[in-house]
């Protein structure tokens, strides 16, 4: 398994090429949000292997009114993907603002399902085009994202599995999961053959791994008994320390001591 962390939520009084920095040079890849708002030059020159980054910049891909606004976006955000080498862009299945609903949805309907699977179908021939995969990405709607349809992590793997397209994939967050679902063991299984990226947090809080409920030591032996061997990503804020946090991260998914600095890590758990 590779390990990335998401620079927008760690070492926050940094600017944002500083995090990134550091984070690559503590061993690990970079996950990014808004790549608009970003220096690109300033990003290639860290030498970071960037995992990720957000996928459209506007329209919900279960709305047909506004699903070709996915797609567009999503075709003009490709060339910063292949500037900065990400192959994993991340989609949802609503229009965000701010991190909520630009349209707030609680009923989802059967038009929704077929609009989304269409949608993915679409963005899968785009990203095959480009040689990039779009991964739909599940949301918690109980407390962070409300009025998110089709949002938990057994409707976006139904969405995945009906675009049925190699470069369509799950963004399996396990701390929207926990929230919305739980049974994170059995989730991971059950979605192996469809995840692109894993996404980790803990809960309560979205701080680093053992700082709340979810044990991911248990779920790191069953990604690697599993023979995951993809990317796990931590997408948390850092409860204290930066530093610390990361090394958290590191140990609960290598076993490692939290002093060990590399960049790719093997299953040892």
């Amino acid at each position: 398994m590779r390990l990335a962390v998401c620079a927008e939520m760690v070492f926050t009084d940094q600017p944002f090429v500083e995090r990134v920095r550091r984070i690559h040079n503590a061993g690990f890849d970079v996950e990014l949000w808004d790549s608009r708002t970003k220096d690109l030059r300033a990003l290639k020159a860290t030498g970071a292997v960037f995992s990720s980054m957000t996928g459209y910049t506007a329209g919900s891909l279960v709305d047909p009114d506004t699903a070709d606004d996915v797609v567009r976006t999503a075709e003009s955000l490709i060339p910063t993907a292949l500037e900065l080498g990400v192959s994993r862009m991340v989609v949802h299945s609503a229009e965000l603002v701010d991190g909520k609903a630009a349209r707030p949805v609680f009923r989802p309907t059967g038009r929704m399902w077929s609009t989304g699977a269409r949608t993915l179908e679409r963005l899968g021939a785009l990203g095959e085009k480009h040689q990039v995969t779009f991964c739909l990405e599940n949301l918690n709607t109980i407390l962070d994202h409300p009025g998110i349809p089709l949002a938990r992590a057994k409707d976006t793997l139904a969405l995945v599995e009906a675009a049925g397209h190699a470069n369509v994939k799950l963004m399996l967050d396990l701390y929207h999961a926990q929230l919305g679902e739980g049974n994170l063991i059995e989730l991971v299984r059950s979605a192996l053959p469809h995840i692109g990226e894993i996404q980790v947090a803990d809960v309560p809080g979205r701080c680093e791994p053992g700082t709340g409920e979810i044990n991911y030591q248990a779920v790191a032996r069953a990604l690697a008994e599993a023979g995951y061997d993809g990317t796990v990503g931590m997408e948390a804020w850092a409860s204290g320390d930066s530093e610390a946090a990361l090394d958290a991260f590191r140990a609960a998914f290598t076993g490692a001591p939290r002093s060990m600095r590399t960049t790719t890590y093997e299953g040892t758990l």
